[in-house]
């Protein structure tokens, strides 16, 4: 029989750093990139299996811990435990069945990787050193006296109205645009790389109905608190960057299209910093806290502060302070997506009938216009901004919708079934069984 190990390419990371639990997990990074959170008990077995008998296993574990474990102490921990995570093999050596990634709320889940991990290293080399405190304190002052010079001199609204009229410029703001997305997520890297992390793919993909890029930097987790926020706030930082490069474009030559691309990535910002779905602002809050997953802890908030109910086990296992900031959270989130809900349900036939001939001027300007392919592909491509707001809002709130009515109509049922109980025990004639 072979000896239980743990899965090739399972890299143990150690104690995850500045978290928001009470008993801090530990952190094992899989072969597919996958972090897993475990306790210190489960992470020391990990750490014991290195080829050991089961009883060796045993008595290392028994001496660490201060507690008595036996060989079937340890089958049963690794079979039970470790193995369905995809951590380790089985007691007896065999293979463990295939794991698949977790599937968090709201996950960017259609993506597809462009750059492969070592050019994104590579990559990120390259602009790690933006990262120093020297450039960084020159690059946001500079951003600071370019913001209050733009907002107090420039007229954004005649810019964007010369830019519309124009097809090719349009185009050229799109480009831009996506430019800048690149360069977000290129920021992303080089702040894991800067704090001694390893950022893994860049790619790109639809997240709910939105296109969006993405830079895998799950490896951040191994960084402590001011790490793991620098690689949050690096892709903003690196959207700081790109505005001071069309600004030094703008200033000598004053073309409306630059000043409304620099509208179009502060609007890409301001997206990025909050902190309601998966976007940047989300995980600097996360990060912020120590907790990965915050939306995990929507029904236990709530349970908790509007229903009364007593803490469960997950709120009991967070710290203090971080179960008073995830309970703010959770209290302006579901306020804020039940009020951009009804304010779109409310005015949804308005908002549709605007966009229908919106799109209708768009398409026959687009046959004017003196460049009808170009004026074609800008008129498809505002017609598609204008309708993935509304369509992905719906999709991005039609899961919690769901849960809250399965939520009312499970309590229903139950409300139903105790309302019942005591009439059929009242009534029969030898009383009733309850199980």
């Amino acid at each position: 029989m072979s000896l239980p190990a743990l899965v090739p390419g399972t890299e143990l990371v150690g104690e995850f750093e500045d978290s928001g639990y009470r008993e801090p997990p530990h952190l094992v990074c899989r072969p597919d990139g996958q972090v897993v959170r475990l306790p210190a008990l489960l992470y020391q077995l990990a750490r014991a299996l290195d080829g050991q008998p089961l009883e060796r296993v045993a008595e290392q574990l028994s001496r660490e811990t201060g507690r008595g474990f036996t060989a079937e102490h340890i089958v049963f921990l690794i079979d039970k435990k470790l193995v369905p995570l995809g951590l380790t093999t089985y007691s007896d050596g065999s293979p463990p069945p295939p794991t698949r990634k977790s599937d968090p709320f709201l996950a960017f889940r259609f993506r597809l990787a462009v750059l492969p991990q070592r050019v994104t290293w590579f990559l990120s080399g390259l602009f790690a050193w933006l990262f120093h405190p020297v450039p960084v304190l020159a690059a946001l002052g500079t951003f600071a006296g370019g913001e209050v010079w733009l907002w107090m001199t420039q007229d954004s609204g005649a810019a964007l109205r010369a830019v519309l009229t124009s097809p090719a410029d349009v185009l050229l703001v799109v480009l831009l645009a996506i430019a800048s997305c690149v360069f977000h997520e290129m920021g992303h890297g080089a702040a894991c790389r800067y704090g001694g992390a390893r950022p893994g793919a860049m790619g790109c993909g639809i997240y709910l109905v939105w296109p969006a890029f993405y830079t895998d930097i799950t490896d951040s987790y191994r960084l402590g608190r001011a790490g793991r926020i620098r690689a949050d706030l690096g892709g903003v930082y690196f959207n700081a960057l790109f505005v001071l490069g069309l600004l030094a474009l703008y200033v000598p030559t004053g073309n409306p299209l630059l000043l409304v691309a620099i509208l179009s990535v502060h609007l890409e910002m301001i997206q990025q910093l909050l902190p309601t779905l998966r976007f940047d602002g989300y995980y600097i809050v996360a990060d912020l806290v120590g907790i990965p997953d915050l939306f995990k802890y929507i029904g236990p908030i709530l349970k908790r502060f509007v229903l009364r109910r007593p803490q469960d086990e997950r709120l009991r296992a967070l710290k203090r302070w971080p179960q008073v900031v995830v309970a703010v959270w959770v209290m302006f989130l579901v306020p804020a997506l039940t009020l951009q809900l009804g304010m779109v349900l409310v005015n949804l036939p308005q908002l549709l009938r605007s966009d229908w001939r919106t799109a209708g001027l768009l398409v026959t300007r687009a046959g004017t216009a003196g460049f009808p392919v170009l004026g074609t592909v800008s008129a498809c491509l505002q017609i598609v901004l204008l309708t993935l707001p509304v369509a992905g809002l719906a999709l991005a709130l039609g899961r919690p919708v769901r849960s809250l009515v399965r939520l009312a109509l499970r309590r229903r049922r139950t409300r139903v079934r105790a309302g019942r109980g005591p009439e059929s025990l009242r009534s029969g004639p030898r009383g009733g069984h309850l199980k």
